[in-house]
């Protein structure tokens, strides 16, 4: 095994280790697209939130809400499991999914596979509360949409009432 060990140290060195050589000029024609597109987004949600003709709080992260009824009471915190009433839409008004067809929703608050537009949105509200919110499509469906009734790159709107919270 000395041997071995006293060979390796022997010869050429090996030339670094490379990937790929980085280009002279950055291609920036995929980033300057989804700058544009995201300007578009924001164009259309404002065009949406001016229709309405009513004021939503914005976040941070890019999400509006409205509180439609606001009851006292603690607010959904992570971990919890929030039993919520839904509906679903587009922009322009299509429905794509409710509770009325498929039941209530339920699922671990920042723990769950669920839009972290929704994730963020239940958290400003108590049980009893319901609300409006806007979700950019980066929170909600993301790129390619659900592959069936949201399409690719579209922001929703839910009306949620949270029916429950528990362990």
């Amino acid at each position: 095994m000395v041997a071995a060990l006293a060979a390796c140290g022997q010869g050429p060195a090996a030339p670094p280790a490379s990937v790929g050589t980085r280009p002279e000029a950055r291609d920036n024609s995929l980033v300057d697209e989804n700058k544009r597109f995201a300007q578009r987004e924001e164009r259309d949600i404002q065009d949406w939130l001016r229709r309405q003709g009513t004021p939503m709080v914005a976040t941070g992260s890019g999400l509006r809400y409205k509180l439609v009824r606001d009851v006292p009471g603690d607010t959904a915190r992570p971990g919890e499991v929030a039993v919520l009433n839904f509906a679903v839409l587009l922009l322009n008004g299509d429905t794509c999914y409710t509770s009325q067809a498929s039941g209530p929703a339920e699922f671990r608050i920042e723990h769950a596979d669920v839009e972290s537009g929704l994730q963020e949105g239940v958290q400003h509200l108590s049980v009893g509360d319901s609300a409006v919110l806007v979700i950019p499509s980066a929170r909600a469906f993301g790129l390619l949409g659900d592959r069936d009734k949201i399409p690719m790159r579209s922001p929703v709107v839910y009306h949620i009432g949270l029916v429950g919270l528990h362990p």
